[in-house]
């Protein structure tokens, strides 16, 4: 039964057992589904916005299927840290699309989110008919990566949403000044939880070891070989303006490999755009709605 919220939780178990969350927006509508993956921190409730307005635009009706990784949001943290990857998480999204019965889908890649998605197509070709990642390409910047290790590592641990959305402007705002206050009361909101009595980050600790062990001395690997599995789908990039993880010079080498790739650079937005903000709702469904037409 789907709540008052608008979406119903489905829980779902994972190839070794673990417990999975993910949230189903328009349940019995018919056209091409939706997946939307969050960033390496974030969790479901960052599509939230996006999905009500996908799943209830009139004749374009779709479901919409947002994700919480394992240690994140609702899914149940993994006792070995290590899993925390890329290629365990993607196998997590295909055990959970197998679950609703989605053989295949329009994915929406935020971030660690995209990763997985370039994962997906090298592995799961058919389940991908079109795809969009935001701020994210097969190139990562080692300073922005450094920039958001360095961050999660000393982040504080506000007592109150208002004092969290302060920290989250003093460190994000002049990469977001584009951003209106419910824009930041809605991203930070959706980075925490209430624990007896105060706000915690929704999403295991443990996650930042497998950070902490990439050497950012030394050149982050690419990954062209996953992004080139993209080039035969229909493909969105969008980009933040101010942007630290996914330059402007990688994104020309996308669309070099992938000439028919739509690009959108988001003004006055960093890592990551928010996807509910201005003219990006709409932009994203008539790109699935193209992508849906030449299926």
């Amino acid at each position: 039964m789907v709540a008052d919220n608008g979406f119903r939780d489905v829980f779902y178990s994972a190839q070794d057992g673990l417990k999975l969350h993910a949230r189903v927006y328009g349940e019995g509508n018919s056209g091409l589904p939706v997946v939307c993956l969050p960033g390496l921190t974030r969790n479901a409730r960052d599509f939230h916005a996006l999905a009500e307005k996908l799943s209830a635009e009139g004749g374009a009706a779709r479901k919409v299927i947002a994700f919480d990784y394992r240690g994140r949001g609702l899914s149940d943290y993994d006792k070995d840290w290590r899993r925390y990857d890329v290629a365990v998480e993607a196998t997590d999204i295909v055990s959970g699309l197998v679950a609703l019965g989605v053989e295949h889908a329009a994915f929406v890649g935020t971030s660690r989110g995209g990763l997985i998605t370039m994962a997906l197509a090298g592995t799961r070709p058919t389940l991908i008919k079109a795809a969009i990642l935001n701020d994210i390409g097969p190139v990562v910047e080692g300073d922005g990566l450094a920039q958001i290790r360095a961050y999660l590592q000393r982040a504080p641990a506000p007592a109150t949403l208002a004092e969290a959305i302060e920290i989250q402007k003093s460190v994000h705002g002049e990469a977001f000044p584009a951003l209106n206050d419910s824009d930041w009361e809605r991203f930070t909101a959706a980075l925490y939880k209430e624990e007896e009595g105060r706000l915690r980050a929704d999403f295991d600790p443990n996650l930042l070891k497998p950070l902490k062990a990439i050497d950012l001395d030394k050149p982050l690997p690419t990954l062209w070989p996953l992004f080139d599995g993209l080039t035969a789908i229909p493909l969105l990039t969008i980009r933040g303006e101010n942007s630290r993880l996914l330059s402007s010079r990688t994104l020309g080498e996308m669309a070099s490999r992938h000439p028919a790739m739509q690009q959108i650079v988001v003004p006055g937005q960093g890592h990551a755009p928010l996807l509910e903000t201005g003219n990006l709702p709409k932009e994203i469904s008539a790109f699935i709605k193209r992508a849906e037409r030449s299926r």
